[in-house]
């Protein structure tokens, strides 16, 4: 009876675990990870103001990729925006009431986005117009800022009559974001080109806003699959990982034999045309232990794409191994430690080098990119036996990805798994498999 209590005990600490974990988008690698919207107002016009509106991403390895971000909110008042620099909305409005001097947007809620690469110099500013793309913090801090200019009419000219924009969402470029409301900080301080003064905002917001992989997609993207040198079993990626393939609607992914003809004019759409595979994930990633010697150990990493519309710029992968404390070199890839607890370093960042394999082309000949990490044994704990040389989790540009069973790894000739297991665990995996079908 005792241990009966315990095991429900047990279920509904997870299962209160697993709903906060929904609704606080908390994410364990990077406790203290956002994207923060600062809305400086620079100075006040006869019916407005202009701000600066600027995009941080604090994510250590979360990134936009293209099509980019997208910006929206809803407006408290009659607010019109007259003009924009570094960036556009994507909708006009109905202006027909303005004569003269029509205003760039009247929608009472604008979308906005970045401009394009190769825009003229008159309509940037500083840290706009890479196509709404915007780098992780680990990857490159220069590039995970994107700013904007917006001027505003119909506000109020005061800080006391002006109002923050609400209801502000941001797609990276898909959904998974959430936004808080705005709120008033200090206003933000500028040092001038030669850092001998000091300027600010007249006013500041700030908005911040989190991600969640829930919100983003009802399926995983990514799925691992596992090998090694002392083993003949290739574990391929849990069959239906990231859906099944429909049978009744023919043409819903692509035969591997009729790649060659699959059309590439809807490249970077949300809308993922994927290779036909028993796992139907736009990824995989494949870790196989190569090679041991004496006091190294050798594992090769490599990436396939299996989405025809998309390719992944500024790809990363992070990766949880207890070794990663001792890896030796890398070939082909950047490498970064993930420390957000100060005392365990067991956490990888891997990405590509610049202009060599940054990119992960779409489904094909060339989409994929791989690499070798080499690891210096720790006698305390190195160890082949039940499947320790494997990782313990793989996450593809933030997601994580579908790890296969662990009684499935390859293991050493001379070991099996121990394939027992009690009622309870597989009434926990019939539960949870139970949520991600619905």
């Amino acid at each position: 009876m005792v241990i009966y209590f315990s095991r429900i005990s047990v279920l509904l600490l997870f299962l209160c675990s697993w709903n906060s974990f929904i609704t606080t988008a908390y994410d364990a690698l990077d406790p203290t990870g956002n994207i923060t919207i600062k809305w400086d107002i620079m100075s006040w016009t006869p019916d407005g103001y202009v701000a600066v509106v600027t995009i941080f991403n604090f994510q250590q390895y979360r990134h936009i990729q293209a099509p980019g971000w997208q910006l929206g909110w809803s407006w408290r008042k009659k607010e019109v925006i007259w003009s924009m620099v570094g960036a556009q909305a994507t909708e006009q409005g109905d202006c027909s009431k303005f004569k003269g001097n029509i205003p760039h947007c009247c929608k009472k809620t604008p979308t906005i986005v970045d401009l394009l690469p190769g825009t003229p110099y008159t309509q940037q500013i500083s840290n706009c117009c890479r196509g709404g793309v915007i780098s992780s913090w680990a990857q490159d801090p220069a590039t995970a800022i994107s700013s904007f200019q917006i001027s505003v009419g119909q506000s109020g000219t005061t800080n006391t009559t002006v109002r923050a924009p609400r209801n502000v969402t941001l797609k990276g470029p898909g959904p998974g974001y959430t936004c808080g409301p705005a709120q008033i900080v200090k206003p933000s301080k500028f040092i001038s080109a030669d850092k001998r003064r000091k300027t600010q905002a007249l006013f500041t917001w700030n908005i911040t806003c989190t991600y969640s992989q829930f919100l983003a997609r009802k399926t995983p993207t990514c799925c691992v699959s596992l090998s090694s040198f002392y083993n003949e079993t290739i574990v391929p990626c849990p069959t239906c990982s990231c859906g099944c393939q429909n049978s009744s609607q023919p043409g819903s992914c692509v035969d591997p034999k009729i790649a060659s003809v699959v059309p590439a004019s809807r490249k970077n759409s949300l809308e993922p045309l994927l290779q036909c595979t028993k796992h139907m994930c736009p990824i995989r990633v494949h870790w196989h232990v190569k090679t041991n010697y004496k006091e190294y150990w050798r594992v090769k990493v490599a990436i396939t794409n299996f989405n025809y519309n998309m390719n992944y710029s500024q790809w990363n992968l992070v990766v949880q191994h207890p070794n990663f404390d001792n890896i030796t070199q890398l070939f082909s890839f950047n490498y970064k430690p993930l420390t957000p607890y100060a005392d365990i370093n067991d956490t990888a960042m891997l990405w590509g080098v610049k202009f060599y394999n940054d990119l992960l082309s779409q489904a094909g000949p060339v989409g994929n990119v791989q690499s070798e990490l080499l690891f210096r044994k720790d006698p305390s704990k190195f160890t082949f036996e039940k499947g320790w040389g494997f990782p313990r989790r793989i996450y593809f540009n933030g997601d994580n990805c579908v790890m296969p069973s662990p009684d499935s790894y390859p293991w050493l000739p001379n070991a099996t798994p121990n394939l027992a297991t009690s009622p309870f665990i597989i009434l926990l995996i019939a539960f949870f498999s139970f949520l991600i079908l619905m």
